[in-house]
């Protein structure tokens, strides 16, 4: 008897494109001799314009829109958003402390939406196809971010966003260690992501059914990677990581490695880009 096996198809992307050499050179590692399929730019990061050549020259790699809103520099000058940004377009390095003040300040509004705005259009000036969006830290599910992010959707051609929602139990069972971390970060995404879908599903808005590497939080390994494949539900899913040749060299080495390319073509997992669903 011919076992059945459930369709599975995996979108592995790499975030922080564009935040360093040694992270493009990852990513273009991953994607040439691993399993890497999409990555998430940052348009303001020091080495975007690296980026956009090598997305250039490897066609077949998905690239979205890394928004970052938080540890990262604006696209707008200061004068524009004030209470954004420092004089040297510096963003807030306070994630908890920014998002706070984008929920409780109405006044935020408009220059968040000015600069969500820029950062789209920068990537849309790059001439690249806009794969999908997410954001640093996944700051796009904010209440008052996604509002603003979703509200650009028509106008910059965003058919695909990341719905990060990074299954608690399934993850308990694979990972050990920072019990507060990865429950804590559970409930606050399957409240948001739960928040968010509708709204997805009435602008036609493609997503997969699960997230992975949020619980993780840059302990994507090549270990993790080996006991999730098996595990992976059937439908539509992704795997984010960040890496790099120096600080993350951990997840590049687990998206290159022969055991995890052999165990998906074992476990007949597709790989696939967002643009692909």
């Amino acid at each position: 008897m011919v076992r059945y096996r459930p369709v599975r198809r995996l979108i592995v992307n790499a975030d922080d494109f564009g935040r360093s050499h040694s992270i493009n050179e990852a990513v273009v590692g991953g994607h040439r001799h691993g399993i890497l399929r999409s990555a998430s730019l940052m348009v303001n990061g020091p080495a975007f314009d690296e980026a956009v050549e090598m997305a250039r020259q490897n066609p077949d790699l998905g690239v979205g829109l890394h928004l970052a809103l938080v540890c990262s520099r604006s696209t707008l000058p200061p004068k524009e958003i004030p209470g954004l940004v420092k004089d040297r377009s510096e963003f807030s390095t306070r994630p908890v402390a920014s998002g706070i003040k984008y929920f409780v300040r109405p006044s935020m509004a408009p220059q968040l939406q000015a600069e969500i705005a820029a950062q789209l259009a920068k990537f849309h000036d790059t001439g690249l196809q806009l794969d999908h969006v997410n954001g640093h830290l996944n700051l796009h599910l904010h209440p008052t971010i996604f509002r603003l992010l979703i509200g650009n959707a028509e106008r910059f051609g965003m058919r695909a966003l990341r719905l990060t929602c990074d299954p608690f139990w399934l993850n308990a069972r694979l990972a050990r260690g920072r019990w507060f971390y990865r429950a804590t970060h559970a409930v606050i995404y399957r409240l948001l992501s739960g928040r968010a879908r509708p709204r997805l599903r009435q602008l036609g808005i493609r997503h997969t059914d699960r997230v992975f590497g949020l619980l993780q939080n840059a302990h994507v390994t090549e270990q993790f990677t080996l006991k999730l494949l098996p595990n992976l539900p059937a439908g539509d899913s992704e795997l984010y990581s960040h890496p790099s040749l120096d600080e993350f060299k951990h997840e590049y080495d687990a998206l290159i490695s022969p055991r995890v390319r052999r165990l998906i073509e074992d476990e007949k997992i597709e790989l696939i880009r967002y643009q692909d669903l």
